[in-house]
């Protein structure tokens, strides 16, 4: 996909972590400096930039979208700057699932500057429905926001990680936070127990715990060999290559996140069960947990298991679907239509 050569777009994220990297190449090689997702998607699906430092942003010469982070100072001089030099700036907080915006603006001092940002910025765009409401109900010009799925590089062979449906086997379960109420990890795990039991597949989970996560998991009484504790962190590649082995990713995230993990389950080509982020939504709307009990998934995830012919027409029918929003080409196509308006 080649997007209008004049439009390329610059993600900037002031003082952050992830060094400044050039998505000439798309969504290039799977050995990327970062991988081609969330915030970075949205440079990469449009041949741009993702970049920390605000000269160089301004060099760029393309529209800007700024990543709210931190206390906000660094994002507020980084806005100011910008608007002084003419440009063009949608701005966007980095974290949106609702419980990390609401740890984040439970300071008066980060409220008060984030109301100004957004309320001075030239639009905002949001990878959920919920954040873009949240904008709308802060800015005067309402029409300036828009929510717009963060793309995945399910039109590039290069990222298709998919594997035989014969050889796949098992449950993934796709959360890892204890400590997170709204991931619901521990009931994920005891419904994963359960389908184990009647059907004989085991599950996977990593978990960094330690001690404390080994013993968590004892207690919630899996059959010998059932349960697979991966306890190293993997590459972002060899990550979805693992997750590719199974028949599907089970999670009961609340959180109304983007949605990465369905997103990670798309490029492997593997049914979601469960969860309510952006891409859930989109790519798995007849699994996700929006507005379904965990029963209603539970007869869902339990179909994909021991209907084989209802597993092969699922898989075979979720690109095609979730091309439509989640796709570089059409997530490009939307961006530029969004800065160009």
């Amino acid at each position: 996909m080649e997007p209008t050569p004049s439009f390329r777009l610059t993600v900037l994220n002031p003082g952050g972590r992830d060094p400044e990297q050039y998505f000439s190449d798309g969504a290039g090689e799977i050995t990327q400096t970062h991988q081609p997702t969330n915030f970075h998607a949205y440079a990469a699906c449009t041949r741009g930039s993702f970049q920390r430092e605000t000269k160089s942003a301004i060099a760029a010469a393309t529209p800007i979208l700024l990543l709210l982070r931190g206390d906000f100072s660094a994002s507020e001089r980084a806005l100011e700057s910008l608007q002084k030099e003419g440009r063009f700036v949608a701005v966007s907080l980095k974290e949106t699932g609702l419980h990390q915006i609401a740890d984040r603006l439970r300071s008066p001092a980060r409220l008060e500057r984030f109301l100004r940002i957004v309320g001075r910025a030239d639009a905002c765009l949001a990878p959920t429905p919920e954040a873009a409401d949240l904008y709308r109900a802060i800015r005067n010009n309402a029409d300036r926001v828009a929510f717009i799925p963060t793309p995945y590089p399910i039109d590039d062979s290069r990222w298709d990680f998919s594997q035989p449906l014969e050889e796949r086997a098992g449950i993934f379960i796709g959360t890892r936070e204890w400590d997170v109420p709204s991931r619901n990890h521990l009931t994920a795990l005891i419904l994963a127990r359960r389908w184990s039991e009647r059907t004989g597949e085991h599950v996977t989970v990593f978990d960094y715990d330690g001690r404390k996560g080994a013993r968590l998991l004892s207690e919630i009484g899996f059959a010998t060999d059932r349960l697979r504790i991966l306890t190293q962190k993997l590459s972002y590649p060899d990550y979805l290559r693992e997750v590719a082995r199974h028949k599907i990713v089970l999670q009961l995230d609340t959180s109304f996140v983007p949605g990465q993990v369905a997103g990670d389950a798309l490029l492997c080509r593997v049914p979601c069960a469960g969860g309510n982020g952006a891409i859930d939504r989109l790519a798995f709307p007849d699994t996700c947990g929006f507005a379904r009990s965990i029963t209603d998934i539970q007869e869902a995830a339990s179909r994909l298991l021991t209907d084989r012919e209802f597993y092969r027409t699922s898989v075979a029918a979720m690109i095609p679907a979730a091309s439509k929003r989640l796709s570089f080409e059409a997530v490009a196509k939307e961006l530029e239509d969004f800065f160009y308006r």
